[in-house]
């Protein structure tokens, strides 16, 4: 219980550390207005912090890995300072407030209490009993997640299924594909057909995309790129399985003595009311505003916020500790997650910041790719740029900053321009499996299948293995669809 305490102080702590300049702030100052940052008039030189924690995450657990299990979080508090401190000596206390302030009320926090709220229910779902892990059984569990990741999001879907996946080939050599196909189809393409699969599609509802667009206009996309995928890790599990089968097995740690069943089931409403509660925020508009330091907090967000931590807290009430102690369910990945996303939130601060100034801003050399020289959208140029971007950067406001450069016109980009749309939606969603940092339920796989024993690669080892399966289906839909 006092881990458990500490945690969650922890979580929601560091989701509301980022608005303390409110603190700090003035009334008189906040009302005076302040500051935007003009991205057009930035360097690309306030990109070496975001930069620094990218090569820090990639690096670190490769080359000192007991010094970054133990201090991650003090490398993140570095970087984050890097950003801030000499952003605050150059533009101001005044302008850096609001941008901290924006990218907490509107991002960071929406962000890590979802995140909590779907880690701490799905946590204490229990599928009982030990699956043999064969080819057909491992297959059919990543089938069964890319189906129910448009359902329960790509979050919910991964934490759910990804300890029935580790306990059912823990007696296994070789286990290392399995995890990673894992986060190729369940932690990213099976959130493709509904906004309730990935942020950027969630953020697409609010600015008016149909709630089945994605489904019908993406659902041939994702239909290949899986297909493709399960085809794949099945006729590369079933010949390591036959390796394995042909050696000395390893003494299976958890024994199957027990038949499949569910336990947790209790938390399976509280699922549907996280989703519940995310479509209340987008459909209920009250009109009612909160002026925040010039960032305007609507109240549906609030009261979204507020229902996600309450349900997290109903799950922790009514789950019986036993079930979350045989899920092997601790703490230790939402916090690395919180610890490490605050300072990407915080460090990419710039880099949106530039992007977003289009053509005008150091990285316009990109930005004008997706644009042809009748006028016409690229739609080839905004698949692999949103995607390239969404693979490094967070790839919901990567989604926001081609969707405005595409024109923001939902009507127009589901219409005329349907085609964009699409090249948009795929390469946000899709490329979010090229690095574990693509999409926040990558990191808690990866997180919680070390914590397990598996023998994960590398920030740039995992890159290997999605250059070599995901680029040539994301070459694929380029043929078939983009070009």
């Amino acid at each position: 219980m006092a881990a458990q305490r500490r945690a969650m102080v922890f979580v929601l702590g560091s989701a509301f550390a980022l608005a303390l300049p409110l603190l700090s702030t003035s009334p008189a100052l906040a009302a005076a207005g302040v500051p935007v940052l003009d991205g057009a008039r930035l360097s690309p030189l306030w990109a070496l912090p975001f930069l620094g924690m990218l090569l820090s995450i990639a690096l670190f657990p490769l080359l000192a890995g007991h010094f970054w299990h133990h201090h991650y979080g003090k490398v993140a508090l570095f970087w984050a300072l890097v950003f801030a401190v000499p952003f605050a000596a150059t533009y101001g206390p005044a302008a850096t407030a609001y941008e901290v302030v924006h990218t907490a009320l509107l991002e960071y926090i929406p962000f890590i209490i979802l995140l909590f709220a779907l880690f701490t229910v799905s946590g204490g779902v229990l599928v009982t009993g030990n699956l043999k892990g064969t080819p057909e059984v491992n297959t059919a569990i990543l089938a069964i997640g890319t189906l129910i990741a448009s359902l329960i999001g790509t979050t919910g879907a991964s934490m759910v299924l990804i300890r029935p996946l580790l306990r059912a080939n823990d007696d296994r050599r070789h286990n290392v594909h399995t995890v990673v196909f894992f986060i190729f189809l369940v932690s990213n393409i099976g959130g493709s057909l509904t906004p309730l699969g990935d942020p950027p599609l969630f953020l697409g509802f609010l600015k008016g995309v149909n709630f089945f667009w994605t489904t019908t206009h993406l659902l041939h996309d994702t239909a290949v790129i899986a297909g493709i995928l399960l085809v794949a890790f099945y006729l590369l599990d079933r010949y390591l399985y036959a390796r394995e089968e042909a050696g000395v097995r390893l003494p299976d740690p958890t024994p199957r003595t027990e038949g499949l069943g569910l336990r947790g089931a209790q938390n399976l409403p509280l699922l549907g009311g996280i989703i519940g509660a995310i479509l209340l925020s987008a459909l209920w508009k009250p009109g009612i505003t909160f002026n925040v330091y010039g960032t305007h907090v609507e109240l549906q967000w609030v009261v979204r916020d507020v229902l996600l931590v309450a349900l997290a807290l109903v799950s922790l009430a009514i789950t019986p500790a036993i079930v979350r102690e045989r899920n092997g369910f601790d703490w230790e990945p939402i916090m690395e997650v919180a610890k490490l996303f605050a300072a990407i939130f915080l460090t990419i601060i710039p880099v949106i910041a530039i992007l977003k100034a289009g053509s005008r801003g150091a990285f316009s050399p990109l930005v004008d790719l997706v644009t042809g020289p009748d006028g016409q959208p690229v739609n080839v140029w905004y698949f692999w740029l949103t995607g390239t971007l969404s693979s490094f950067l967070d790839n919901a406001p990567t989604y926001l900053v081609f969707f405005n450069l595409a024109g923001g016109d939902p009507h127009q980009l589901m219409g005329p321009l349907a085609v964009t749309l699409e090249a948009i939606s795929a390469g946000a969603v899709f490329m979010g499996a090229m690095t574990y940092i693509g999409n926040a339920p990558n990191f808690m796989v990866l997180s919680i299948a070390r914590h397990r024993g598996v023998k994960m690669p590398s920030f740039f080892g995992y890159m290997g293995w999605s250059i070599v399966f995901l680029v040539p289906c994301f070459a694929l839909l380029t043929v078939l669809y983009f070009l």
